[in-house]
């Protein structure tokens, strides 16, 4: 680990300051000159690995009081960044009405890294390519942007199929991620310019030709809470892996489902461990609402989440493992009882 200076921000102002004046625009976060410390399983990880180096590190932990509250209502949920991942899927409110939150949350990590890591933290995972993140290797267009991507002729079998380029087809690695996006959750941003709200899937960029350009977050901002609309006592995250636990998913599903006499009024599908951002399968949305529930149904709503997807030379079996997960999430959340 490179030498780096410690400096701990005691309220929100005096942390955006110092991460806005370290900031180097538009350079990829592995460059950056100050970083934001809050649970530490990530960053400390990327910077014993030296994938990253940054000059200062900021530790937020001091804003928790502010920015880790649970506060379920009946209209809303809202969640504080800094809260820890063991304490929302713990929640009785979020384990009633938000299922699909406490199981993505749950199936994530150890329960040690639980206990550590905070909700803002890992929606701002980085991926776990191993050209990523073992830096022997230079042609990784995340870590190192134009220097071309290992994993296209390589060993991709971890990797995306789904929201590709010919720059990167690393895998976003999260899961709370899809929970969020499938609930169309809001992200509370607070920066220079105060506090700001924008959509959930807008948060992160698919890699496109900027690979390295991960998130639309402005130097110095930070994720300070995340508001999901509504109640979603009928949903579920299935998560398939090598290993049943601390293991990221090789294909998962969060689906949340509004069913009224049989017919299904709304529905909420996202895919994980397949795309190169937490992504939303729209399409699977469409064959399902307003339709009575069989698995001929579920199975084309598994066809149609994975229509547009590209599998690599280790990774094709995603794609119809990824239908699998679907049809099976959607066959759990429609017989669950609430």
């Amino acid at each position: 680990m490179r030498p780096f200076v410690y400096q701990r921000a005691t309220d929100p102002d005096t942390a955006v300051q110092v991460l806005s004046a370290a900031a180097t625009a538009n350079h990829p976060l592995t460059r950056a000159t100050a970083q934001p410390l809050a649970g530490g399983t990530t960053l400390i990880d990327l910077m014993k690995l030296d994938v990253m180096r940054p000059a200062a590190i900021v530790d937020i932990n001091p804003l928790a009081q502010g920015w880790s509250a649970i506060e379920p209502g009946s209209e809303r949920l809202r969640l504080g960044a800094l809260a820890k991942m063991s304490d929302v899927a713990a929640h009785d409110e979020i384990l009633r009405n938000y299922p699909v939150i406490a199981n993505s949350l749950k199936l994530a990590a150890s329960a040690q890294l639980r206990n550590m890591a905070t909700l803002g933290g890992n929606v701002m995972q980085r991926t776990r390519c191993s050209y990523f993140r073992d830096v022997s290797y230079e042609n990784c267009n995340k870590r190192n942007p134009g220097s071309g991507c290992a994993a296209m002729d390589g060993v991709n079998r971890m990797h995306a199929v789904l929201g590709t380029s010919d720059q990167c087809i690393a895998t976003y690695p999260g899961d709370f991620a899809q929970a969020l996006i499938a609930l169309d959750a809001t992200v509370e941003v607070t920066g220079r310019s105060g506090t700001r709200s924008m959509p959930f899937a807008e948060l992160h960029k698919a890699p496109g030709n900027t690979p390295e350009i991960e998130t639309t977050l402005q130097p110095g901002e930070l994720i300070s809470a995340f508001v999901v609309p509504g109640r979603w006592p009928r949903s579920v995250y299935l998560k398939a892996r090598d290993r049943q636990s601390y293991e990221f998913a090789l294909s998962s599903a969060a689906v949340a489902l509004d069913v009224q006499d049989g017919t299904i009024r709304d529905a909420r599908v996202a895919l994980g461990g397949v795309a190169t951002v937490p992504w939303r399968a729209r399409e699977a949305e469409a064959q399902l609402k307003g339709q009575r529930f069989d698995d001929r149904l579920a199975q084309r709503a598994a066809d149609a989440a994975f229509a547009e997807a590209k599998g690599r030379q280790h990774n094709s079996f995603k794609i119809a493992l990824g239908k699998r997960v679907v049809v099976r999430a959607l066959q759990q959340a429609v017989t669950m009882e609430i």
